[in-house]
């Protein structure tokens, strides 16, 4: 069991495929914290992700004993290819997508985000700033607070994104474009200030 701890997933998957289930075993463990949060960052609910979570699992099951998984060294993309498909269906039962504002100032609030050591009230006023532009992501329409989480909670990269939401490369960037507009026009409206000490 310890030497399997050490197989890449590929090689997982295949001793799954020959009857070894320890393998999945080992897969779920490597997966589930990651693949959880990414669910539960974008549904917000954790009945919600808890349910999409294992029909994730067993979908990737299904999908594997039925041959239809190609061993590429993209198995993490894959399983989160399908969380993110099941995301979409739910949400697809639940409601429509929200507008978006149209602005056309652009200010990158997330890449602003340096701490400072120093005395406890500048690490207050920063970590209430994190809370804030949490809070401001929560606001956001799902595709865009998707494509946030993805790339500053997972750090992920535009292409990894893009594969994994099946969007081109061009439309993961303007989903980020637009929840930063958006996060800017909903701190804008609240009052928000979003400066780092």
């Amino acid at each position: 069991m310890e030497n399997m701890k050490q197989m890449t997933d590929d090689m997982l998957v295949t001793l799954y495929l020959e009857g070894n289930n320890s393998a999945f075993d080992i897969l779920l463990n490597r997966h589930k914290e990651r693949l959880f949060n990414y669910i539960y960052f974008i549904v917000r609910s954790r009945e919600v992700a808890e349910d999409i979570f294992q029909e994730t699992f067993v979908k990737a099951i299904v999908t594997l004993q039925q041959g239809r998984y190609t061993n590429d060294g993209k198995f993490s993309a894959w399983i989160t290819r399908i969380a993110h498909n099941l995301v979409i269906d739910q949400f697809r039962t639940e409601r429509n997508e929200n507008l978006i504002s149209n602005d056309e100032s652009e200010v990158d609030l997330l890449n602003n985000a340096k701490l400072v050591e120093g005395n406890v009230e500048n690490r207050m006023v920063n970590e209430q700033v994190l809370k804030d532009v949490r809070a401001l992501i929560d606001e956001l329409p799902d595709c865009q607070r998707e494509v946030v989480f993805m790339r500053y909670y997972q750090d992920l990269s535009f292409k990894e994104i893009a594969d994994i939401t099946g969007v081109s490369i061009n439309t993961a960037l303007g989903r980020m474009r637009y929840a930063i507009l958006n996060m800017r026009r909903i701190a804008t409206e609240k009052s928000v200030s979003l400066v780092m000490e």
